[in-house]
């Protein structure tokens, strides 16, 4: 038997947005998108925030979750217009808002400072980003008043959204509470409060920044909580702040991509990785690419010998403004540019539907943001591919990302003349999990004893007078930037800080 909302809406199994009982300005919307079916955890999540219940919700990456909550705080700003036309009350007028946090006339508003109606945070501007135009996409009928509230952008647009009649507020917690500390920030009429992507907030420090939104809300808000996962600290904001929460499960740790194809390729070093890349970006199939790197100078850098040898390319890394990230994936969507050399920034909130493969050219630090990374492709019923490109120190962050997928990723072999050197370490030729190379690799090209066993190496050459490979205390010259272990030393190799 179907469950039964209060309103009467049938939850699971539905097979038109007309079901859920809309207002038709938003059917129409959705009928201008071409959307007709709603996915699986639109089905579920809808009925119950329309139900005013408060929910927490984990489900898979491009599973359309942002229209799950984008839809209910739309039926409630129309449910709220109804009820003013009926009681003879005149909806003030107002002028389109500028999603980037302006607006294009002040107009006249309901009171000066007394805050949204709904609010949605998130952990990133591409996020919110992404979410503005998703309400500009299905609001499209209602004109809802909406803006977001990020870092990285001038203050004063901001402040004037702020200042004047808004439904929608989107926002990264951290700018939301400089904000909140000058008092442009309330919420005397908040309905509606959206944590998106949760557990990247709190992974990013933003426990203390979103408790304290949390704070300042009134208790009679409905809470929609949406996560990748739902244990841990997510379970214990849980606990704290939503009322009895409704809990919506798909997207479970070890669910697979089945959407994705997904491989990897050994690789010995970074020049033997540049030239994969190469091989990989050759294929014909590939359409569109987003390249992952885990520093922001590996990305820039990357990005410029990309360019230069012929591949219409663009970087996205966090030290860019807001303005030039925004424009580098406008270039991706618009088909201007082919790959896209990413940080994680990009993990989250990229949605272009002509990305065909994703590629780690370096492993994340986080098991969960692989997950992330190859959800770019793959996205809305539509297939794609996953490479990564595994160093033999890689071995440890592989194992984790197994262990969180619950499957192994398939290690597929290269043409002959970009096939790696062997890892002795281990029979499958996978790497190691620490990357600590055997005792006999210290004679292999490119193998290496490890900086513990370097060290006393060059401690008991000292100490029995024998010679020194050219370091820089023995006088002699460094030849061509050679180790002791005998592995080339490149210019990539330098650190940088995390993108």
């Amino acid at each position: 038997m179907r469950r039964l909302g209060m309103r009467g809406t049938q939850i699971g199994f539905i097979l038109s947005f007309h079901e859920l009982g809309l207002a038709p300005n938003l059917i129409r919307a959705l009928e201008d998108c071409k959307f007709t079916t709603p996915t699986e955890i639109q089905q579920q999540a809808i009925p119950l925030a329309l139900d005013g219940r408060d929910l927490m919700a984990s489900a898979q990456t491009g599973s359309g979750k942002t229209a799950a909550f984008v839809l209910p705080i739309l039926q409630r700003l129309a449910e709220l217009k109804k009820e003013q036309r009926e009681n003879g009350r005149q909806e003030p007028q107002h002028d389109n808002r500028d999603r980037r946090g302006g607006r294009n006339g002040r107009g006249r508003g309901r009171g000066r400072g007394e805050g949204p109606l709904a609010l949605i945070l998130t952990p990133t501007r591409e996020l919110a980003t992404q979410i503005c135009d998703v309400i500009a996409e299905l609001g499209r009928h209602a004109r809802p008043r909406f803006g977001a509230v990020v870092g990285g952008v001038s203050y004063n647009p901001q402040e004037r959204l702020l200042s004047n009649p808004l439904d929608i507020l989107v926002a990264t917690p951290g700018r939301l509470i400089d904000h909140m500390q000058q008092g442009m920030a309330r919420f005397n009429r908040l309905e509606i409060m959206v944590l998106d992507e949760a557990d990247r907030m709190l992974d990013m420090g933003f426990i203390k920044p979103v408790e304290q939104i949390l704070a300042a809300t009134p208790d009679s808000r409905q809470t929609l909580l949406f996560s990748a996962t739902l244990e841990g600290d997510i379970a214990r904001v849980t606990k704290r702040h939503l009322k009895d929460p409704a809990r919506i499960q798909l997207a479970h740790s070890k669910q697979r991509h089945e959407d994705i194809t997904q491989f990897m390729h050994v690789a010995d070093g970074l020049k033997h990785k540049k030239a994969v890349l190469a091989h990989l970006l050759d294929n014909p199939e590939l359409s569109q690419a987003v390249v992952f790197t885990a520093t922001k100078w590996r990305a820039k850098s990357l990005a410029e010998e990309l360019g230069n040898a012929g591949h219409p390319c663009t970087p996205l890394h966090g030290d860019m403004t807001q303005a030039a990230r925004r424009k580098a994936v406008d270039r991706l969507r618009e088909g201007k540019v082919r790959i896209l050399v990413a940080t994680d920034v990009a993990a989250r909130g990229l949605d272009v539907p002509g990305i065909s493969h994703v590629i780690n050219f370096e492993l994340p630090t986080t098991p969960e943001d692989y997950i992330h990374r190859i959800g770019r492709t793959g996205r809305a019923g539509s297939t794609g591919t996953a490479v990564s490109l595994v160093a033999h120190a890689d071995g440890k962050k592989l194992s984790q990302i197994e262990r969180l997928t619950g499957s192994s990723i398939e290690k597929r072999s290269l043409p002959d003349n970009l096939a790696p050197l062997p890892d002795l370490g281990r029979k499958d030729g996978k790497p190691r999990s620490h990357g600590a190379r055997k005792q006999g690799d210290r004679d292999r090209p490119g193998g290496g004893t490890g900086r513990k066993n370097n060290w006393r190496k060059r401690r008991d050459d000292s100490r029995s007078g024998g010679p020194r490979s050219g370091g820089p205390r023995s006088g002699g010259p460094r030849s061509g930037g050679q180790r002791s272990g005998g592995g080339q030393r490149s210019g990539g190799q330098r650190s940088s800080r995390q993108g």
